[in-house]
């Protein structure tokens, strides 16, 4: 059987690609880890233009909720029940139970729940650190536990979304589930960020730090996955090479 050609240019080509999407991911990862790190610093600087458009923001968001009755209620299911960080970690969770039990990929479904339960504790641990108080009112229609940056709904949110959006690329699926997926998972992300600021519980760069947080754990988690089975792959390789050969006696 002869060989083509061709076919040793199309596999330089298609391992070219693969590298050149790892360092566009890896680079993303590191401008909105820089984006995230600015971010933090400002809000922990208390920094007095950031703090006037949260306020002036967060004062005109309020009015309307306070006024609107209806709309406040609907935002209030879709937050507490809709895009609620416990409904949206389940979902990815049963995600990732699929994956493993209906197309036995165990590395993506254990990778799906690491940068889950990931996420989720860097989200607290920033909480904790930058303490910052969460807005206050004398006639609130919502109440919120623990810290206000970053907004955990917001980067529950974008963490949980990205990566479902991520899995349904790797299946393959139709460009029509494919660009319906996309409009849900935009709605999705911007609409809890909304709410948040709406009901009052978030100041708006709270939302904007959940937001910049989600993409960049997605981003760097992507890279994770990617890199991971081929550092095995070679470690295995160097190991094998490295071990002593026996020599067979005549």
């Amino acid at each position: 059987m002869r060989l083509s050609p061709h076919a040793p240019p199309r596999t330089a080509s298609s391992s070219a690609r693969r590298r050149r999407r790892h360092d566009a991911a890896l680079r993303t990862a590191a401008v909105l880890a820089l984006c995230c790190l600015v971010l933090s610093a400002l809000v922990e600087a208390s920094w007095q233009p950031l703090v006037s458009v949260d306020a002036e923001i967060s004062r005109t968001t309020h009015r309307w909720a306070v006024a609107e009755d209806g709309v406040t209620a609907a935002f209030r299911v879709l937050t507490d029940w809709v895009w609620d960080p416990l409904t949206l970690r389940a979902l990815t969770v049963a995600v990732a139970v699929w994956l493993a039990w209906r197309r036995a990929q165990w590395w993506p479904a254990l990778w799906l729940v690491a940068v889950v339960a990931v996420a989720a504790v860097l989200q607290q641990v920033l909480k904790a650190v930058l303490a910052r108080p969460r807005p206050v009112w004398p006639d609130p229609v919502d109440h919120a536990r623990y810290a206000a940056f970053p907004s955990g709904h917001a980067m529950t949110a974008a963490v949980c979304c990205g990566l479902l959006l991520w899995v349904l690329h790797r299946c393959g699926v139709g460009r029509r589930l494919w660009r319906a997926a996309v409009a849900l998972a935009v709605v999705s992300v911007v609409g809890v960020g909304l709410t948040r600021v709406w009901l009052g519980v978030h100041w708006p760069s709270d939302v904007v730090g959940g937001w910049l947080l989600g993409a960049m754990t997605v981003t760097a988690a992507v890279v994770v996955h990617e890199r991971l089975p081929r550092l095995r792959e070679a470690g295995s390789r160097s190991y094998a090479n490295a071990r002593p050969r026996t020599r067979s006696r005549a």
